[in-house]
């Protein structure tokens, strides 16, 4: 149990639970980008058009959804730690087996295997970590733990170049498998369960999951959920519509792969810099101007990689910008939305919002390929994430009135 006290060895122990739940999305982030950066390894040995393994860059995220919205739930009613774990047997599992796909069609369905065990584990470590966060410093602390994803991608990115050189593509996928193993031993020994399910075992039952979507999707909940899970939406379409092809499309505007594939870890490193700042900010009332400052900035350097010439330093800054700005700005979202709702729906919240926003993440890098195959230059491919980027501002104006909501709900709470 995590008890407020003194004494470093306490402190040890608070701090442990995030510190794992961090490593957990570090693995999921390192899942997430290994396979975009083998497509060009791949495109060339199977023989095929790199736009062919569109589909198997969705269907990752089309099981993430699967997995947020169909299992993830289970989180709610039985704890996060059994979940988690669980879920991290099968990510080290479909790890492993997708280095043993040699088809388009198998690639799909390893993927697809692998987006069902993320989708069940990131809402459970997500809730969790909101659970387990310091009173009045949950948005910043969960914040800082989802940097883990940009954390995992960062390495994907700067281990992909001397791990496939050493032993091809498939090395990136089996060291990801035995990474995740290794964490799993980990987890079994010393993850917690949430303090608000352990103290549930002494109340009365929660309503059934079932109970809870009817919750979520009427008023005074419905705005904020559709509110979460629509900008979690337009934000994964233009993240992944991004980051899926940087490793393609730079090197038709000149860029070697192995710098293709720093520059994706350089966006990663932008999302977590930026999302660094950005927490500072959020328990303090900045919220909304930091994201809409973030997706504006995001805006803009897009635009000028539509007119500035192909540079190391000039696109690599602009990227940082762009896609590191939309990366952290993914994450504060999912980080300030948690605060709109009660800790007993918040898995089903989180649940309902990441499998609405596969419907964007899917079609990212559907787009992506479509915009690649159709023979699009690389300037005007960073230029048509501009439009969907707008809406994220939009999205991101409204979140004060589901924070005027949930504060309402909380005084008439405490009034009853």
């Amino acid at each position: 149990m995590i008890v407020k006290s003194e004494t470093p060895s306490a402190g040890a122990r608070a701090f442990l639970p995030l510190l794992l739940c961090a490593l957990v999305m570090c693995i999921d982030g390192y899942d997430l980008y290994a396979l975009p950066l083998v497509v060009p390894h791949l495109s060339a040995q199977l023989g095929v058009p790199p736009q062919s393994f569109g589909v198997a860059l969705s269907a990752v995220l089309l099981g993430l959804g699967l997995g947020a919205v169909l299992i993830a739930p289970i989180g709610d009613r039985v704890g996060r730690r059994p979940v988690i774990l669980t879920a991290s047997a099968l990510m080290a599992f479909t790890s492993l087996g997708t280095a043993a796909g040699g088809t388009v069609t198998g690639f799909a369905l390893w993927r697809l295997a692998t987006g069902l065990s993320l989708g069940a584990c990131l809402p459970n470590v997500t809730a969790l970590v909101a659970e387990l966060a310091p009173p009045g410093k949950s948005a910043r602390t969960l914040t800082v733990v989802s940097m883990g994803i940009s954390a995992g991608g960062i390495v994907a990115g700067l281990l992909a170049p001397p791990l496939i050189a050493a032993g091809g593509w498939q090395a990136l996928f089996m060291a990801g498998g035995a990474a995740t193993l290794a964490l799993l031993g980990v987890l079994a020994w010393q993850l917690p369960e949430s303090p608000t399910f352990r103290n549930r075992a002494q109340q009365p039952r929660e309503k059934k999951s079932s109970i809870a979507f009817v919750q979520l999707l009427s008023p005074p909940l419905l705005f904020s959920t559709v509110l979460f899970a629509g900008l979690y939406a337009v934000n994964a379409l233009v993240l992944y519509y991004v980051t899926s092809w940087v490793p393609t499309i730079l090197p038709l505007a000149g860029f070697s792969m192995d710098t293709a594939s720093r520059f994706l870890s350089l966006i990663q490193f932008g999302g977590l810099t930026i999302g660094l700042g950005l927490s500072l900010l959020l328990d303090r009332g900045w919220a909304v101007p930091a994201i809409v400052g973030t997706y504006s900035s995001a805006v803009v350097a897009l635009l000028l990689l539509g007119v500035v010439a192909p540079g190391l330093w000039s696109w690599g800054v602009l990227l940082l910008v762009a896609g590191g700005g939309i990366s952290a700005a993914h994450l504060v979202v999912m980080a300030v939305a948690v605060g709109f709702f009660p800790p007993h729906l918040r898995s089903s919240a989180i649940g309902i919002a990441v499998a609405v926003a596969r419907l964007g993440a899917i079609g990212g890098p559907m787009l992506g390929g479509l915009v690649i195959g159709a023979g699009a230059s690389t300037s005007l491919f960073f230029v048509l994430a501009v439009a969907p980027a707008c809406l994220c501002i939009v999205g991101a104006l409204l979140i004060s009135r589901a924070l005027r909501i949930a504060k309402a709900m909380t005084e008439a709470d405490a009034f009853a």
